[in-house]
């Protein structure tokens, strides 16, 4: 039996690119698909850069959630979905500096925080973004902290402000980045991992999306400059496939046990790029941690040797 079966997800940006490419993998694994997305072959049609247009995508996602589907083998016959959602992939995103603040980071949490009730409620419930390897170089600080700090328009007029200075490109990163970081908090805190949800993250790399090949792909003045930029030793661009499965992955009933994580399928990008240095040091334990760790070891020998 495929591993999805009988389980609802809901899909964002998934009228091209990776997100079509999840949610026909979805699909394919036995999963009922909520698609969302801007084209008229979405289930939901929003603009998640817009507020009341992310509160009105939820509302619909619940109704489809709901809804009565048909069941292939009986045209006639209807059968009841099951009453909740089972997985959130929120593939949505854009390189454009006037939409990605909106839509790569607001637009994304508000979703998240808006459908975390509802995953809450399912057996195996699972949450994953997609982010970007292009999070490996420096962003602008006052929009990354705009973003944690959930003030959306400071966020905006920052980037507005960085268009006009002639450094738009920094934008999709920085949205990027703070999406990283905000992933890494909230995964571990109590409405998230303490309610059984776990929440990660899959950045890819290059890959040969419609979107990537008009653009960073189109000419060879820039495909020089991304072989340095962000080298990908498996090949550039890479396939979209192994995205897909990556994020079917994390929402798989496998992927119980992975939470805050930042997947990097990049074709090798990250390893490249950042070689051992995450691993240079271990953790450095703050000093009321510390101090836990050190009594609990003293209390476990203290009666140790009581029992003894």
């Amino acid at each position: 039996m495929p591993e999805h079966t009988g389980r609802t997800y809901v899909v964002t940006g998934a009228d091209s690119g990776i997100g079509a490419a999840v949610a026909v993998r979805l699909e394919r694994d036995g999963a009922r698909v909520i698609r969302c997305g801007v084209t008229e072959a979405a289930d939901v049609r929003a603009d998640l850069t817009d507020p009341q247009a992310r509160a009105a995508a939820v509302d619909r996602v619940r109704a489809l959630a709901h809804a009565p589907v048909s069941t292939p083998a009986h045209d006639d016959a209807h059968t009841h979905a099951p009453a909740r959602i089972d997985g959130v992939a929120l593939v949505a995103g854009s390189a454009d500096p006037a939409v990605a603040v909106g839509l790569n980071h607001f637009g994304t949490v508000a979703l998240l925080r808006a459908l975390r009730d509802d995953l809450a409620h399912a057996p195996e419930p699972r949450a994953v973004v997609v982010s970007s390897a292009s999070a490996l170089s420096a962003g602008d600080q006052d929009l990354i902290e705009a973003c944690l700090a959930d003030d959306e328009p400071r966020a905006l007029a920052v980037a507005t402000a960085l268009v006009r200075r002639g450094r738009g490109s920094v934008v999709y990163r920085s949205t990027k980045i703070a999406l990283n970081r905000w992933l890494r908090r909230a995964a571990v805190r109590p409405e998230w991992a303490g309610a059984g949800i776990p929440l990660n993250a899959v950045a890819p790399g290059v890959v040969a999306t419609g979107t990537a090949r008009a653009t960073m792909l189109a000419d060879a003045a820039s495909v020089r400059v991304l072989q340095d930029a962000l080298p990908q030793p498996l090949g550039l661009p890479g396939p979209v496939e192994p995205v897909a499965a990556s994020v079917a992955w994390l929402l798989s009933p496998d992927a119980g046990f992975t939470t805050g994580q930042v997947l990097f399928v990049d074709g090798g990008a990250e390893a490249t790029l950042r070689g051992e240095a995450p691993f240079a040091t271990g953790v450095r334990y703050g000093p009321v941690r510390l101090a836990r760790m050190i009594t609990w070891t003293l209390v476990g020998r203290w009666r140790s040797r009581r029992a003894a």
